[in-house]
């Protein structure tokens, strides 16, 4: 092997410097928060992002000392005369990936209360245009959920865009879509990290055996075992910045009873709030945290409780970091 591809090996196995790391703290020295609602659905628009962002957590984080930014992703009146919903969505993508680099630009800590899962395109967008050039920055995903979600219209049975995020962000399925969202640069595998997936389709699954994607199993959630920090670590090291993705299916089922795709065997969210802590304290590189598909009947609160949970967590996390 020449002296020449030697060299380029060895730059190639060299993390980026590190951008400076984002503190999310205002000239009063009080942390910010975004509250950022991403309400449109493959097929019409939730009232699930309204719930999380009126459901207690604007008053949680006051107490907390938190300056709380509350924005949400809207079409134009142009846009609003498109028929197709796929389309529809895309755009609105677009508009939220605009808000969060904003956010960060403001030195604001994005919270995204999102539809459904196939927001998160928009998010990763997001971050992956606040850089301080044109060049896109590289992101991480923590991506927490009961199932993959990597499902492309080939592999999919149901037909439900819901079960295609992660294929979208990786590059795999509709890239129209995709840049659409402004996320012009899919992720690599090596940037996605899933964590308590347990119920896959099986071609799905084949996808996801054959892919360089990391996983943590809902043990090492409910523990915080060294796996999640050992992958934490290594998504550190080739990232400028993380997201954590959180849809409710992930959970216990007893806190999300009414998730229609609610899987048996999940963590709490007091587990996943101490791990959340953790992870925004110990990396200053955690720089946005989303829930997506909030149950619309939530008997005794417990699901709007849940989120509270989490992104009260988090937000200590980052406070932690000063």
């Amino acid at each position: 092997m020449n002296t020449l591809l030697l060299s380029a090996l060895a730059l190639s196995m060299i993390a980026v410097p590190a951008l400076d790391a984002q503190r999310y703290v205002g000239p009063d020295g009080k942390p910010r928060v975004a509250l950022s609602r991403q309400p449109f659905l493959p097929n019409g628009v939730s009232e699930g992002p309204g719930r999380m962002a009126d459901g207690g957590i604007q008053n949680l984080l006051r107490n907390l000392g938190a300056t709380v930014r509350v924005e949400e992703a809207a079409l134009t009146a142009r846009e609003n005369e498109e028929y197709g919903g796929w389309k529809r969505l895309g755009m609105a993508l677009g508009h939220f990936a605009d808000i969060v680099e904003r956010n960060e630009r403001d030195g604001y800590l994005t919270v995204g209360l999102l539809a459904t899962c196939p927001s998160m395109p928009g998010l990763v967008a997001g971050l992956q245009r606040s850089g301080p050039t044109n060049e896109a920055l590289r992101i991480g995903m923590l991506w927490l959920d009961a199932h993959g979600d990597i499902n492309t219209p080939e592999t999919t049975r149901s037909g439900s865009l819901g079960g295609m995020p992660v294929a979208v962000a990786t590059g795999r399925a509709l890239h129209v879509m995709r840049r659409d969202a402004k996320l012009d640069v899919p992720l690599s595998d090596r940037q996605v990290v899933m964590g308590g997936v347990r119920l896959n389709d099986p071609l799905e699954q084949v996808i996801i055996d054959n892919s360089r994607i990391e996983q943590l199993s809902v043990d090492d959630l409910r523990t915080v075992s060294p796996r999640v920090f050992e992958e934490l670590d290594r998504l550190s090291a080739i990232s400028d910045k993380i997201y954590v993705h959180i849809d409710m299916d992930v959970l216990d089922p007893r806190e999300v009873e009414g998730h229609q795709n609610k899987v048996p065997n999940g963590p709490t969210s007091e587990q996943l709030a101490r791990l959340f802590e953790e992870i925004f304290r110990r990396y200053p590189k955690a720089s946005a945290i989303g829930f997506a598909t909030i149950p619309m009947e939530d008997e005794g609160g417990l699901s709007i409780a849940a989120v509270n949970r989490m992104i009260e967590a988090a937000v200590r996390g980052v406070m932690a970091r000063r």
